[in-house]
């Protein structure tokens, strides 16, 4: 069991998939970091960017063997690479609700603040996929545990 970290403005007590927001990096789901570094930022941003709540980390523990007993369908992304950069680029701009793809749970590194410029510069074709992969690399690389399905929200225990 490893301890992950969602940050908000509320409080999480119960993960609803539907309230995940479109165009992220692995798409429409629910977040967690092992970086609670990280899910404080998150949850400052969000408390910004919503101008409502408290900046507020919710604890979980999560049972990770499923990563690899084939219980569920995982894609790892252990590097900022140009699949994950592809990757990346589908989910962002989509702005479709659901599932973009198959996978239950995503894990891999989180994209750097300026993805919609960057993105924008690759598909305009202004810089190459290569590029892209290196604009894209957060400062400090964090990566990130994406949940899209109910199959994977029951590997998640919360942490009163």
């Amino acid at each position: 069991m490893i301890k992950l970290y969602h940050g908000s403005n509320v409080p999480i007590e119960d993960i609803n998939l539907s309230l995940g927001r479109k165009g992220k990096d692995f798409g429409q789901g629910f977040y967690l970091s092992d970086d609670l570094a990280q899910a404080e930022k998150m949850a400052e941003l969000v408390t910004s960017r919503e101008e409502t709540g408290v900046p507020t980390i919710t604890s979980f523990l999560f049972d990770e063997t499923c990563m690899d007993d084939g219980s569920l369908s995982v894609k790892r992304f252990d590097s900022y690479s140009a699949e994950w950069a592809k990757f990346v680029i589908s989910n962002r701009t989509s702005r479709q609700s659901g599932f973009k793809h198959d996978f239950d749970i995503v894990y891999g590194p989180i994209a750097n603040d300026t993805v919609g410029t960057q993105i924008r510069r690759f598909m305009l074709n202004y810089i190459d996929i290569d590029r892209l992969v290196e604009e894209l690399k957060y400062i400090h690389p964090t990566f990130q545990y994406y949940f899209g399905t109910e199959a994977s929200l029951s590997y998640l225990k919360k942490i009163k």
